[in-house]
């Protein structure tokens, strides 16, 4: 079901799900705008309902409901959600404009952006400049992923995140255990400006981070620590003699299989039997292999679902392993 990702565009690589139209590197927000379908505009419209009134023979009146709005797609007119009209839309453009002196300026790079269901939620995702090298060349690199919705299942919001090479797992930045998301509801104006200036401490937190994860690729796991991990994360137990009949059975068989030298890049000396194998095997599993109804649904869940709060309670479980 790959083309339920609607519309997106990417450079270098192909990612993970092989969708997407290719661009060569440092184009123009403008170019970015109509390879990844975020061409047009979210335009709104009172909400009406149609009304039959008996006592004028069954005729009907088209009566307006004031507090809600229908938002809709100025390319095609398709309708994308009702909101209340104190709803503050973020328009695909300023998602992508965000961008614009951060690409020109600061070093960063555009490196994917799409659209997801119907255009009811949309992204973009900017190499940082940032990156790091744990043993065995297993090479990070610091990424802002930049989301929001037009249905009100997301906030816009800003996260700074991580992805390993070799895999193309992410991971998004934590320091002190609290996550760098910067979030600004719908019910208030976005001001790229101010999250700017609010992600600042995030950025300025990668060396921090990644000394973490350097800790985690050097702090090396016996087996037992191994399946008390997974079981913390995925069953939310900490009892190992449950092996069998847990709801997440065969997520913990897939992770261990992950794990154990099956996953990508599991065989070098960062992950090999240390904490920093327990997490990218986790992330993985919930970026590539986690059931899912689509594709779609799969990026969804991993960058802004219950995939994503999985992927943090790895985290937070595997620092606890140095703490």
């Amino acid at each position: 079901m790959a083309h339920d990702i609607q519309t997106m565009a990417y450079t270098g690589k192909a990612p993970w799900h092989n969708l997407g139209n290719h661009l060569p590197e440092k184009q123009p927000i403008e170019v970015w705008a109509k390879a990844a379908g975020m061409d047009w505009r979210i335009q709104e419209s009172t909400v009406r309902y149609d009304v039959e009134m008996p006592e004028l023979g069954h005729q009907s009146l088209i009566m307006p409901f004031e507090d809600h709005k229908v938002l809709f797609r100025s390319d095609n007119k398709q309708p994308l959600s009702v909101v209340s009209k104190r709803y503050q839309v973020v328009q695909p453009q300023e998602v992508l404009e965000f961008y614009r002196d951060l690409t020109e300026q600061a070093g960063y790079e555009l490196e994917t952006a799409g659209v997801l269901k119907s255009g009811r939620k949309f992204w973009a995702l900017a190499r940082t400049g940032k990156e790091a090298v744990l043993k065995g060349d297993d090479v990070v690199k610091g990424y802002l992923l930049l989301a929001t919705s037009c249905d009100g299942t997301l906030a816009t919001t800003a996260t700074p995140t991580t992805i390993r090479v070799v895999c193309a797992n992410t991971l998004a930045v934590a320091l002190n255990g609290t996550s760098t998301s910067i979030k600004v509801p719908h019910s208030t104006n976005f001001d790229a400006e101010d999250v700017k200036r609010r992600l600042g401490m995030a950025i300025t937190g990668w060396d921090s981070f990644m000394y973490r994860m350097k800790m985690l690729s050097e702090r090396k796991i016996k087996n037992h620590e191994a399946m008390h991990f997974f079981m913390r994360v995925l069953c939310n137990s900490d009892n190992l003699k449950t092996g069998a009949g847990l709801t997440n059975e065969r997520a913990l068989a897939k992770v261990q299989d992950l794990y154990n030298g099956h996953g990508r890049g599991m065989q070098v000396s960062a992950t090999k039997d240390t904490a920093w194998g327990l997490l990218c095997a986790m992330t993985e599993y919930v970026d590539h292999e986690r059931r899912a109804r689509s594709n779609e649904y799969r990026l969804d869940s991993a960058w802004f679902g219950q995939g994503a709060a999985l992927k943090q309670r790895a985290l937070d479980h595997a620092l606890e392993l140095v703490a």
